[in-house]
């Protein structure tokens, strides 16, 4: 399950972190200098590498550069080149690079028409992967962190006290670790000002996108920003700009009750497929909930897997299984596998899927957390109080039971963040003066909830809504062929779908993978 394929599925799919509000804008950054040309070094198979180099702080413009890291796949037909397509997989803290690896290979998100015409491009954002990666903490100590004993009746599965000290020692780690220079400057609409260095080091005059997840948002802000500057830009499972950064909280809450509505799809699918699905003997909802009060009584110890280092498989982690199949109907075969593995005793697979976003393929943990929070903290409105904190989780709780223990308290480093943003972005999202923006939704994501694709698509002033009629967080590259038709017809061909047309999708199965051997 740790295939390439399954991979890129689910990083594209990551969840989305940043935001922008309806305030009042405030004065315009000076505009730097054009970037320097991209130098392109071979850096894999049909891949090259370039580093541009970028202004840490666009408010001063002339003063300390960073690194932003690219990896591109040439057009493999240079005669038919139609440009340069930038990639953003979500986040944020997902690396682009590991996008473009893929293409020609299982996971592929692009397929060979749009590979074939245009260079496709990850950037890997300010603080992610190859730009100056954030690290606050020790990998052992995060690898410690992973190993808490957690209580699954708990709003946030350990104590308020244990909560707030674990969200200060990420704050001081951020704080003593990252350049502070830069830390204030991780912002989104920062990385969407890169981006249009990139454009010029690349020598375009207008650029295509693809942004998946919080990369619509990065896509949204490009497009008000610079809307001369957009060539084709779709946006696929977006968030609402304004419900995010304005009321982050509520923000959170939707999210978990869309990702337990996907949970109960995933059991209500199992119980009618009958035998197909060997997980619960037909009531797969309750046999779910008595394996969590089971391993949270008596965790499963799990030997070194792979590239999995030993570990415990309690109630929380396998609740963290759960929540991560809810990204993608094609991880349900594996959390089917995971569950009746978990209930003979094994509880490898378990471990695996729960572990799925915040570990590279070699197994070492990545900076997915890290860079995600101290993004959210520069860009959204949090509250100071902690009170505010102890009631949303309260509320969370109460209307998605089985997740919303685990996501009360998720943004509390963001009560004291030890930096903040001078020249937070605060214009609306319209993209007023981008051509058509293709907007597309699935009618039940786990984790950008349909309503927010309306939302996306109404704010843009060029927005177009496709839904796609399925489940699962994103869908560009998951094999649908009306929405590869209809991407594709977009970027290779400026045909513009009807807004408010749709897709149908094939149901999902929870039948376990097949055995191997």
């Amino acid at each position: 399950m740790r295939s390439p394929a399954v991979r890129i599925a689910v990083l594209a799919a990551s969840v989305a972190i940043a935001g922008t509000s309806c305030a009042a804008p405030g004065p315009p950054l000076p505009h730097p200098p054009e970037a320097a040309p991209a130098v392109w070094t071979a850096c894999g198979e049909a891949t090259d590498c370039a580093t541009v180099s970028v202004p840490v702080d666009y408010a001063e413009p002339e003063g300390e550069t960073i690194g932003v890291g690219l990896v591109r796949h040439r057009a493999t037909d240079p005669a038919g080149r139609l440009g340069a397509l930038l990639y953003n997989p979500g986040g944020p803290g997902a690396p682009a690079s590991t996008a473009i690896r893929a293409i020609g290979r299982p996971g592929d998100p692009f397929g060979p028409d749009l590979a074939a015409r245009y260079d496709i491009i990850g950037m890997d954002p300010r603080g992610v992967g190859g730009s100056e990666q954030v690290e606050c903490l020790p990998e052992a100590r995060r690898e410690e962190l992973l190993r808490v004993d957690r209580d699954v009746t708990l709003p946030g599965q350990l104590p308020l006290a244990a909560l707030d000290r674990d969200a200060r020692e990420l704050g001081a780690g951020c704080a003593k670790n990252v350049d502070p220079a830069l830390l204030p400057q991780l912002s989104t609409d920062n990385v969407a000002r890169d981006m249009d260095q990139v454009r010029g080091a690349l020598g375009e005059e207008k650029i295509s996108y693809l942004g998946q997840s919080y990369g619509t948002l990065l896509g949204a802000t490009y497009a008000t920003l610079f809307p001369e500057r957009v060539q084709h830009m779709v946006l696929d499972a977006p968030v609402d700009p304004v419900t995010w950064q304005q009321d982050p909280l509520g923000a959170t809450e939707q999210q978990t009750v869309s990702a337990e509505e996907v949970v109960d799809a995933y059991f209500a699918t199992c119980a009618a497929e009958g035998a197909v699905c060997p997980f619960g003997d037909g009531k797969p909802a309750e046999a779910f909930d008595a394996l969590v009060r089971r391993l949270e009584a008596e965790p499963l110890q799990t030997p070194p897997t792979g590239n999995l280092p030993a570990g415990r498989v309690d109630g929380a982690a396998l609740l963290d299984a759960a929540r991560s199949a809810a990204f993608a109907p094609q991880l349900w075969p594996v959390l089917t596998t995971a569950l009746v593995s978990a209930e003979k005793g094994d509880g490898a697979l378990v471990t695996a899927l729960g572990q799925l976003l915040l570990r590279d393929p070699d197994g070492s943990l990545n900076g997915l957390t890290e860079s995600n929070v101290a993004v959210n903290c520069l860009d959204r409105v949090f509250p100071t109080s902690i009170g505010a904190y102890e009631r949303n989780a309260e509320e969370i709780a109460k209307v998605a039971p089985r997740f919303g223990k685990q996501s009360g308290y998720i943004f509390l480093p963001c009560r004291d963040w030890p930096a903040t943003n001078p020249d937070r972005f605060l214009d609306p999202l319209d993209g007023a003066g981008a051509p058509p923006i293709l907007v597309i939704g699935s009618r039940t994501d786990s984790q950008t909830p349909y309503p927010w694709a309306v939302s996306m698509a109404d704010r843009l002033n060029s927005g177009v809504l496709l839904t796609r009629e399925g489940i699962g967080h994103g869908s560009v590259g998951i094999g649908n062929p009306c929405i590869t038709a209809a991407v594709n017809g977009f970027f290779l061909g400026g045909v513009v779908p009807a807004d408010g047309a749709s897709c149908e999708q094939a149901p999902p199965t929870t039948q376990p993978l097949p055995q191997a051997g």
